[in-house]
C-alpha cells in the first residue's frame, strides 16, 4: 500500500482502471447497462436525493472509475480520494497516525475512518472506502484476499468484510463490486438482504 502518490478526483477527471482492467457493469469505455449495478447504484442515490464521495486504497482508483462510466454521475458523485500511500490516509483522510502505525492500512477500523473522512471532506451524503490485499503478497500478516469495505452516513458507519479470492487484478474488481452491493444494500432505495454487514 506504500510507494504510490494520492489523487482526488472529481466525475470528470480522467483516466480508467488499472492495467485496462474491465469495470463491473459494461466493457471498458462503454456505459454500464441501464440495469447493471454503477447504473441502479445512481438510480437509488438519486432517488434519495443523495450524494455519494468514495476513498479508496486497494482499489487504486476502480471503484470512482466504475463509477463515473455511468452517464449523468455528476449529480451524484461529489468525487474520489485514491489514498495508496499510508501515510496520506491519515493527513489527507484524518485516519488515526497511532491506529496506523499498530495495525497498519489493512484495518475495519482504517476503513471506517476513511469513509467518515471522505464524506466530511468532500460534503457527501454518503461515504464509501476500500483497503485490503489484492496481493500477489500478503501484507503485515493479512493474507491475499483479505478486504475491508465501509460505508458511511449521517446516522453512523458500518464495515464489511468479505474474503476475496483470486488473481490481484480480480481481487481489486470484485472488491468493487461488493463495495456497490454495500452502498446499495444501505441506501433508503435499495434493496435488503437477509445479511446485514458487521457494524464497526
Amino acid at each position: 500500500m506504500s510507494g504510490a502518490r494520492g489523487a482526488v478526483r472529481g466525475p470528470g477527471a480522467g483516466g480508467g482502471p488499472e492495467g485496462g482492467s474491465q469495470a463491473p457493469g459494461g466493457a471498458q469505455g462503454a456505459a454500464p447497462a441501464p440495469d447493471a449495478l454503477p447504473a441502479r447504484v445512481h438510480r437509488a442515490l438519486r432517488a434519495a436525493d443523495a450524494t455519494l464521495a468514495v476513498a479508496e486504497s486497494l482499489t487504486g482508483g476502480l471503484l470512482a472509475a466504475t463509477l463515473v462510466d455511468v452517464p449523468g454521475a455528476s449529480t451524484t458523485f461529489r468525487g474520489s480520494v485514491t489514498a495508496y500511500a499510508t501515510e496520506l490516509k491519515a493527513s489527507v483522510l484524518g485516519v488515526d497516525e497511532g491506529l496506523l502505525a499498530v495495525h497498519g492500512p489493512v484495518h475495519p477500523v482504517v476503513a471506517r475512518q476513511m469513509a467518515e473522512g471522505v464524506r466530511r471532506l468532500l460534503g457527501a451524503t454518503y461515504g464509501l472506502a476500500t483497503t485490503g490485499v489484492a496481493g500477489p503478497d500478503p501484507q503485515d500478516g493479512r493474507p491475499v484476499g483479505t478486504v475491508y469495505l465501509a460505508f458511511a452516513s449521517p446516522a453512523g458507519s458500518l464495515v464489511s468484510s468479505p474474503r476475496l479470492s483470486g488473481e490481484r487484478a480480480t481481487i481489486r474488481r470484485k472488491a468493487v463490486t461488493a463495495a456497490l452491493e454495500l452502498l446499495l444494500e444501505r441506501l433508503p432505495a435499495g434493496p435488503r438482504p437477509g445479511r446485514d454487514p458487521r457494524p464497526d
